[in-house]
């Protein structure tokens, strides 16, 4: 029997092609990293910077009456205190525009003005000669508040006699969108069967390892500002900083150098980061601010709080006859820059049929703002939320008609001979492994026998279930799907400029951002094999704003399809050059000539050419090289995957839950994933189990919670709590090397599948070992609270009739 996918802990030599993409080269950066030299934004020198500190609103709605300053103001090394009418005239209010009917787009000011939306909103900014002496004045300042009324919960928000966040809005929603395919009601009218329920994923936050951190320095006389950002989209930054403060682009530069995990958290434009701008040009001098944890949590974008009531018909063999769902998203105080407030809640109804044939659908969503910080793209964006709805719902059908969780999966997968496959919100799926994802999976956990041992532990008493999750998810996505939205930005191409130098060195520049995936070990490597370099030849730049003409940075899986694409176009270019005039220089043909290890060969006579002395000849010896034979050795080609491609996987779990803690404990966890051709195995699998570990969190421990009146109660990682190392299980990873057949070189993305899969996945398996109790996951995380209260609810709601 041929195996179905390639087992990431084997040997990956026997896929060797004899280049680099396939292999687990050892990352390029970690040499670096590692041994603590990596700079990140914190570690720019400083000394003679002003320290910025943000004085926060402590109100959720609230009208600013007075501030008083004068005595943070007299405090010795304290430069400015500035409030936004300091500033008003020389930044404009960053605004997320959209061309989607009915939206209503929110003004992000750098300093509150007049009125506060959330806590933890900035308001005052002071600037001082040390980050503690700007503390020591935030103390000092005072500010009179009227509270307005506040609507905390978006489906009251929702009510059209709500009291408004915004008053110059008509509601509190947002952003309303419907996706409407087939006769729903006449599917569901005749249907055998029909399950449903409401569902609920909590807010959570990104909390990268790096807080956000900001430095503008300017340069005087040329009205010339550099800002470095911990940011994932230093393009994105730079076109919206430009636009705001009236800067031509090429005095603008803003650089991601190092930076300690994003997760989409720091892919939006920031009130701090406006700041530190603003105030640097309005002295003329550098400017700096170091988030601390606190602020993190109170004001970095937050992720999911969706409430979903959905349901799925079914036949008798359970063949799936048609979808329901209506959606609220809270996304909180503004309609984030520049993604919009459909951002988050939007793609849960795009994507909520997932890799199933759906025949019939209605899904309707609004995205209502309220009085938290707001949400944002996060690592999946909306799929974690779509992918818990329909695995859930797909158990519960299984339960229901007693088919095999596994079975009833395949009964409704998109098949191999149905790609591509238009689902019924007009996402197209090209050729993905959603059937041999599911065989592979089921044949790594030995799924027959582990419901055999199953069967055994139940009958020890012991709390034994095994979960499944299947998903699918746009990848690299390309210029058409990425205006769908509306949005005035370009999301959809990447730019490479490479070139051969004077010495012979190579250096190849993109608009991506690197926040730990390893960009320029993988980029090196596709690099290498199109120009038959060594890695050590390449230099790969990236996180810089002048580095290409435009460039948006690394998110929602589009690097590898994208910055690749736009490498492997510019390489060939690139390459065809050289030889060009290596064939010159060599006497032959350029079809007489191979590349190999950067030494340009001649197959008819053996004679060759180092890379350093093609360049010396065409560069330095004048005359070696003629007019009309000279090549320009530095290409920009740009790449756009126009749709982009499909990424898939299925996990299967198995947990075990604490009778007496109600604890969950993640005792298997097999991911069988299609991530088309794999660049670098190591890479792929350290992603997937990073994603893997935040989907856990999302799974069971990680909760953004405010209470009624607005207030965060988890400003802190006291009370926030997030997976360590004995709560992330081994990993056991499949990989199914199917070439994708819409990208150049065939990949796919994949740095998003753990958080995708693992909350479903985690969910179904609780469920399966508390279904002899009667019990089922509809809310997450599932914390040992939520399912004390879900298996003792008989007895809690006889205790509060007694009382």
């Amino acid at each position: 029997m041929r195996e179905p996918g390639v087992d990431a802990s084997r040997d990956l030599d026997e896929l060797d092609t004899g280049k680099l993409v396939g292999k687990p080269v050892r990352r390029v950066e970690d040499a670096r990293l590692l041994s603590g030299n990596g700079r990140y934004v914190d570690d720019r020198p400083s000394a003679h910077a002003l320290h910025m500190a943000v004085f926060r609103s402590d109100q959720a709605h609230a009208r600013i009456d007075a501030i008083r300053m004068d005595a943070a103001r007299a405090v010795p090394g304290v430069r400015g205190v500035f409030v936004w009418q300091d500033i008003a005239g020389l930044i404009k209010p960053a605004v997320a525009t959209s061309r989607m009917s009915g939206y209503q787009p929110t003004a992000i000011h750098a300093l509150a003005n007049g009125v506060v939306h959330f806590v933890g909103e900035p308001v005052v900014a002071v600037l001082a000669d040390s980050r503690y002496i700007a503390e020591d004045a935030l103390e000092l300042i005072e500010v009179d508040y009227t509270p307005l009324p506040v609507a905390t919960d978006p489906e009251e928000a929702a009510h059209p006699d709500a009291p408004l966040l915004h008053a110059s809005l008509k509601s509190n929603v947002l952003v309303e969108r419907a996706f409407v395919r087939g006769e729903v009601d006449e599917a569901f009218k005749g249907a055998p069967h029909v399950i449903g329920a409401r569902f609920r994923f909590h807010r959570k936050t990104s909390l990268a390892m790096e807080n956000r951190c900001y430095m503008a320095e300017v340069e005087r006389g040329r009205d010339a500002l550099t800002l470095y950002t911990s940011s994932q989209v230093p393009g994105i930054i730079r076109d919206g900083l430009a636009n705001l403060m009236g800067m031509p682009g090429n005095r603008l530069t803003v650089i991601a150098p190092d930076v300690g995990g994003g997760f989409g958290g720091k892919t939006s434009m920031y009130q701090e980061e406006m700041l530190v701008c603003v105030l640097a040009r309005k002295i003329g001098k550098a400017v700096k601010w170091t988030g601390d944890r606190l602020e993190d949590l109170l004001s970095t974008s937050q992720a999911f709080d969706e409430r979903v009531s959905a349901s799925l018909a079914l036949g008798d063999d359970g063949q799936i006859l048609g979808l329901r769902a209506e959606v609220v998203g809270d996304v909180g105080a503004y309609s984030i820059y520049p993604w919009t407030a459909g951002i988050e809640p939007v793609q849960v109804i795009s994507f909520l049929p997932g890799p199933y044939k759906v025949p019939c659908y209605h899904g309707h969503v609004r995205g209502v703002t309220t009085p938290k910080s707001p949400t944002g793209p996060y690592r999946g964006v909306g799929r974690p939320t779509s992918t818990f709805v329909m695995e859930r719902l797909l158990d519960m059908a299984a339960l229901e008609l007693g088919i095999d969780p596994g079975e009833i999966r395949r009964r409704n997968l998109v098949r191999p001979d149905e790609f591509p496959y238009k689902t019924a919100v007009g996402i197209v799926w090209d050729r993905s492994a959603f059937i041999e994802g599911l065989d592979a999976a089921m044949e790594r956990f030995d799924y027959a026998a582990a419901r055999r041992a199953q069967a055994r532990a139940r009958a020890e008493g012991r709390w034994i279930g095994i979960g499944f999750a299947c998903y699918a998810e746009l990848s690299g996505i390309g210029s058409r799907i990425s205006a769908s939205p509306g949005m005035p930005i370009n999301t959809g191409t990447d730019t490479c400029v490479i070139q051969l130098d004077s010495t012979g060195a190579l250096t190849a520049s993109f608009g991506c951002a690197s926040h730990g995936q390893g960009h320029e070990t993988t980029l090196g490597q596709v690099l290498a094999d199109e120009l038959g370099a060594r890695i050590e030849d390449l230099r790969v730049v990236t996180g810089s704003s002048a580095a290409v003409p435009h460039g948006t940075g690394s998110y929602a899986s589009r690097t590898a399809v994208i910055s690749s694409g736009a490498g492997i176009l510019a390489a060939r270019e690139l390459r065809a050059r050289m030889l060009r005039v290596a064939a010159h220089l060599l006497n032959t043909s350029p079809e007489d000539l191979d590349i190999v290890q950067g030494v340009i060969r001649a197959r008819s006579t053996d004679a060759s050419l180092t890379f350093p002395e093609l360049a010396n000849a065409l560069y330095s010896q004048m005359g070696r090289v003629p007019a009309e034979v000279r090549e320009e050795l530095c290409v920009t080609r740009v790449y756009d995957p126009v749709v982009g491609t499909t990424s898939s996987a299925t996990h299967m779990v198995q947990v075990e839950v604490d009778p007496k803690t109600y604890g969950v404990h993640i005792q298997r966890y097999v991911i069988a994933e299609d991530c088309g051709r794999i660049i670098n195995p190591l890479i792929v699998t350290g992603q997937t189990r990073g994603a893997l570990a935040q989907g856990v969190g999302a799974a069971l421990l990680e909760e953004v919670v405010y209470d009624a009146d607005g207030q965060l109660l988890t400003a802190s990682l006291v009370d926030y709590l997030v997976p360590s190392a004995p709560e992330v299980p081994d990993l056991e990873l499949v990989h199914l090397p199917a070439v994708s057949p819409n990208t150049l070189g065939g990949f796919r993305g994949m740095g998003e599948g753990g958080t995708i899969g693992a909350p479903a996945a985690i969910a179904n398996a609780i469920s399966d070992a508390l279904a002899p109790l009667g019990v089922g996951i509809t809310e997450l995380p599932a914390t040992p609270e939520r399912l004390f209260r879900l298996i003792h609810a008989d007895r809690l709601q006889s205790t509060r009739e007694e009382a």
